[in-house]
């Protein structure tokens, strides 16, 4: 079985985050999402990946190569935006699929746990009753205006497609973005940027080609900041409910105190009085000083936060520098090696540039450039 991750996107609404790294390696639980992906396509038997990749695409090569947990790795790049049909379209000689051979393609941000085997299974036994091109794994939401929605029979055959209705929607069914085909879906696209969503999947449930495969776990599409957020706590809930996850060389001083569900990455120092959690994920090599509070937070690799400081409800990037006594407010995202001076207030929904310099108080919502 091979895979094709589509991992080409700019991720505009995880800004100013997306500005220094493609989606697919922001960190939930502090591993790049992606790593979470390989792993488990990995355990299915998945022998190959190409990743389909435009923005920093340099960056997705460096951290998964040509090989990785046992995958062999290709990558098919796009010199400019061609949708989500293109690529794929794109990406066919490389994938050079066999006959009968199954083929997994899934939208790099989703952060799910999926059984590609039953996936793989239920499309290949449709294929072979029904003869399937295309299996979309469905996932049933309270809100599916922003995503594709599908109409369902009692066996499974998806009867009509509706991307991001604007009337009411027949279902809650909404496609999850992991779809289980073969080559035979070659043939329903072309060349060029097109979107699968909106020209090929209408088409193959009007001809009874397209099925869709429930899936009722986890899932969660961290195209922005409140779901990527979202991911990581639904990691903090499976792993660090009872007592913090400690990676190695973590130093905490006795006098701390740290309120689970909490990810601390390794070679963190966190100083007396200092108060983490809940819900926090701390990166690699972080610095926490004395008497810092923070609660509802990811915070990246690298940071430096000085004594005193308050973080809540908020995202901080890779090396960010917070001088003493810095607040951070609700919903705030400040970007990789952004400094704050000493005894600023950030106010809520703040964000804050790669490489910017505060050194007053924000106090009212506002985009630092």
């Amino acid at each position: 079985m091979k895979a094709l991750i589509l991992a080409g996107g700019f991720g505009t609404r995880l800004r100013p985050l997306s500005c220094t790294r493609p989606k697919i390696l922001f960190p939930i639980g502090n591993k790049p999402l992606i790593e979470w992906t390989l792993q488990k396509l990995s355990k299915f038997g998945v022998s190959e990946v190409i990743f389909a990749v435009n923005y920093r695409a340099e960056d997705i090569q460096k951290f998964c190569g040509n090989e990785k947990y046992g995958i062999k790795i290709s990558y098919s790049y796009e010199t400019s935006p061609m949708g989500t049909g293109g690529p794929i379209k794109l990406a066919e000689k490389i994938l050079n699929l066999g006959e009968d051979e199954e083929l997994l393609i899934l939208n790099g941000d989703i952060f799910s746990d999926v059984d590609f085997g039953k996936l793989g299974d239920f499309h290949k036994n449709h294929s072979t009753m029904h003869d399937t091109v295309l299996t979309i794994t469905l996932f049933e939401v309270e809100d599916p205006s922003r995503y594709g929605v599908v109409e369902l029979d009692e066996i499974g055959k998806i009867l009509r497609f509706v991307e991001k209705p604007k009337e009411k929607p027949v279902s809650r069914l909404i496609n999850a973005g992991i779809y289980a085909t073969n080559k035979k879906i070659f043939g329903y696209l072309k060349d060029g940027k097109h979107s699968i969503e909106k020209e090929v999947f209408p088409i193959l449930a009007e001809k009874g080609l397209l099925y869709g495969f429930k899936h009722e776990g986890l899932w969660v599409d961290i195209g922005k900041i409140e779901d990527f957020m979202l991911a990581n706590f639904k990691i903090l809930e499976q792993v660090s409910n009872d007592k913090p996850q400690l990676a190695e060389n973590v130093e905490i001083n006795s006098k701390a105190k740290i309120i689970p569900p909490v990810i601390v990455g390794s070679n963190v120092k966190i100083d007396e009085k200092a108060k983490i959690g809940p819900y926090v994920v701390v990166g690699d090599d972080v610095l926490i000083g004395e008497n810092c509070k923070i609660k509802n937070s990811i915070l990246f690799g690298k940071s430096t936060i000085n004594a005193g400081c308050k973080i809540k409800n908020s995202v901080l990037g890779e090396k960010v520098f917070l001088g003493k006594n810095v607040k951070v407010g609700k919903g705030c995202i400040i970007g990789d090696h952004a400094v704050l001076a000493d005894n600023i207030k950030i106010a809520k929904k703040v964000t804050v540039c790669p490489y910017k310099e505060v050194e007053d108080s924000i106090l009212k919502p506002k985009n630092v450039f």
